[in-house]
């Protein structure tokens, strides 16, 4: 392992992805053609969600999210502050106000408590909606937040982008797969080279709401429809409607697309085999995620906590295994300093960012590579 690295995330790209993407780049569309519809369709089935709108990234996707649920500007929505800046930033593109719950210190996820305490805290109404986060790929239970929502008279945007393929199972038995718009209005997805599905870049938009696809739809491309319009000039003719934006995914990142949604479900099963290891080798040694009952974890990332997190990251730096921090707190960030947080108690978020680390975790991790990870990470620790 002297002069091998191992990233802590890497694409798979396969010889059927790369064929995929070859007859696409030779046929008649290489932008808004008959793949991206097939990816969005076939996304839909998978995550089972009546509709799927693709994008240009989450990012994006986010930020359509908000507008499509007409957020105007000076309103409030409550996301977690550990989640990638995205999550946040997509409020503040419409001009509304970013408020910060706490996390649950063992599932390292959006807690309900402390959003609830946050809700109640404040009068009726001042708060527009809740972004919560499937951080790592950990699903958050979203009957239970549903049903604060629903008290509140709050709309869910699910931030789904690390769990294509996660799931919980609800009070009656079923299982909820991350994004299928059960118990949320929307559903975001990422398809950046180390997410599960990779398209270079790329995101997916779920809902089961038709009013919510059709808007989608149309601010993904400019506010331009042929559809219900005031007049018709002639089959070229088309309209404006509203003032969109060109977030629009294309048919060779959709035919790559295809070809990875088809592999996800053995990947996510890899994944999991690959963190039952990590459990087994850190049990009653070093602290990891929690994975509550009726819970499936998709594992786009393995985070451990550490005293020392510098030290571990400096050390298997050195010995070229390139882990990485998911994340530092939205609020700790420059620009969100400015906005100012000193009065949010963010205890578990920061405590937890002090320590947080994530290992080596794609599908294609040899076992010979976790072994030496599990072994420098445990050498570190028993020092």
């Amino acid at each position: 392992m002297k002069d091998k690295i191992i990233p802590y995330g890497k694409q798979d790209i396969t010889h059927e992805d790369i064929n995929a993407v070859v007859n696409t780049l030779t046929s008649d569309f290489l932008t808004q053609g008959p793949k991206v519809k097939e990816f969005e369709d076939k996304f839909a089935t998978y995550i089972g969600s009546k509709y799927a709108v693709a994008v240009n990234n989450a990012t994006s996707g986010l930020h359509l999210s908000v507008l499509a649920l007409g957020l105007k500007e000076g309103e409030r929505v409550i996301t977690t502050p550990i989640t990638f800046a995205a999550s946040a930033n997509c409020v503040r593109f419409a001009g509304g106000e970013v408020w910060f719950a706490d996390i649950d210190p063992n599932t390292y996820l959006l807690s309900i408590e402390k959003t609830k305490e946050l809700i109640e805290s404040k009068p009726k109404g001042f708060f527009k909606g809740i972004i919560p986060v499937d951080f790592a790929g950990l699903p958050v239970n979203l009957e239970s937040f549903k049903d604060l929502a629903k008290e509140h008279n709050l709309w869910i945007i699910e931030d789904a982008c690390h769990a294509p393929g996660g799931y919980f199972i609800d009070t009656k038995g079923n299982k909820q797969f991350c994004g299928n718009g059960k118990y949320a209005d929307i559903g975001v997805f990422s398809f950046h080279p180390v997410k599960h599905i990779a398209c270079g870049e790329g995101g997916m938009v779920t809902t089961n709401n038709e009013e919510l696809y059709k808007r989608l739809s149309s601010l993904r491309t400019h506010g331009i429809t042929k559809e219900n319009m005031s007049e018709n000039h002639g089959g070229w003719f088309y309209e404006m409607q509203e003032l969109g934006f060109n977030y629009r995914l294309t048919d060779i990142q959709s035919a790559l697309g295809i070809t990875q949604l088809s592999k996800n479900d053995k990947r996510v099963e890899k994944r999991n085999e690959i963190a039952e290891k990590y459990k087994a080798a850190f049990e009653g040694r070093v602290k990891y995620q929690v994975l509550p009952n009726n819970c499936y974890n998709a594992h786009h990332l393995f985070v451990i906590e550490v005293d020392d997190r510098k030290g571990l990251y400096d050390f298997l730096l050195k010995h070229q295994i390139y882990s990485q921090i998911h994340y530092i707190p939205i609020h700790a960030l420059p620009y969100y300093k400015k906005i100012g947080y000193k009065d949010a108690n963010l205890s578990n978020s920061e405590k937890y960012y002090s320590r947080c680390i994530s290992l080596p975790m794609y599908p294609t991790l040899k076992e010979d590579e976790q072994e030496y990870v599990i072994s420098k990470v445990l050498e570190f620790v028993n020092e």
